[in-house]
């Protein structure tokens, strides 16, 4: 499954599933049954959309790093590569030019990373950083908010309520990871989604009225309306922040 935005799509790792009420992208092995890989901090389709529209086409979010530090001796043998996050929002152009690989690159690489281990944490990043046409359209950052270990472990940490306040001020997209049925999820719920017990996170679409005892979304108009959030004015932020730095070059393929 992609999740497409006009000129924009969102490329799960290697299979969606639905925990706890949120469309989670989840990365590579045997997923966890007592665990959570990720979750949206907003409204998904009007708060994104309505960042991503002041956004230029041409960018691509992807984390990657030119110095593989702890991971080279895992994961890599020697070609020129740049590992990152398994997350990615790229654009359509480079999309397409990763399919039809017009000159011979993509497939190059993806032969390669057939053979290496969490081949998703590398072979995007290793193409756009290695086409000269799109080398200079990064903005490295995977738009999610995480805890890691320093020096950092093969996973974060289980984010939980201690973590919500920083998680919610963060203007991240998305986080990750969490324990299924953490009690932070709720607040995640209740305090960013607005979302009610076994209800839809409420939109602009939502026509019914607000009772204790009825679902607002339970009467709709029209679905096409799109109107961001409160957190989407943290995220727009976050978001000018990465993009003020891609216009700086501090943050693009080395």
């Amino acid at each position: 499954m992609i999740k497409t935005h006009k000129d924009y799509c969102e490329i799960p790792s290697a299979y969606l599933k639905l925990t706890h009420k949120y469309s989670i992208a989840q990365s590579s092995g045997v997923p966890d049954p007592d665990a959570s890989e990720g979750g949206l901090l907003g409204n998904f389709f009007p708060d994104l959309s309505h960042v991503f529209s002041t956004v230029s086409r041409d960018l691509n979010f992807i984390d990657h790093t030119s110095d593989l530090g702890w991971k080279e001796s895992q994961r890599f043998h020697p070609i020129v590569v740049d590992p990152g996050s398994p997350w990615v929002i790229l654009n359509r152009s480079f999309l397409e030019f990763c399919v039809l690989g017009w000159d011979n690159l993509p497939r190059t690489l993806l032969m390669y990373f057939t053979n290496v281990v969490l081949s998703e944490e590398g072979y995007f990043h290793s193409v756009v950083c290695n086409s000269p046409e799109f080398m200079n359209t990064t903005v490295n950052s995977d738009l999610r908010y995480m805890i890691w270990d320093n020096p950092p472990k093969m996973e974060p940490h289980f984010l939980n309520t201690s973590d919500f306040v920083q998680m919610a001020e963060s203007g991240a997209a998305f986080a990750r990871q969490f324990k299924k049925g953490d009690p932070v999820l709720d607040m995640v719920d209740a305090n960013i989604l607005k979302r009610g017990r076994h209800q839809a996170v409420p939109g602009a679409w939502c026509s019914g009225r607000k009772r204790w005892w009825m679902d607002p979304c339970s009467q709709w108009g029209d679905v096409n309306v799109l109107k961001p959030g409160f957190q989407a004015k943290k995220f727009e932020e976050s978001i000018t922040g990465l993009v003020d730095d891609w216009n700086s070059q501090l943050n693009q393929c080395k």
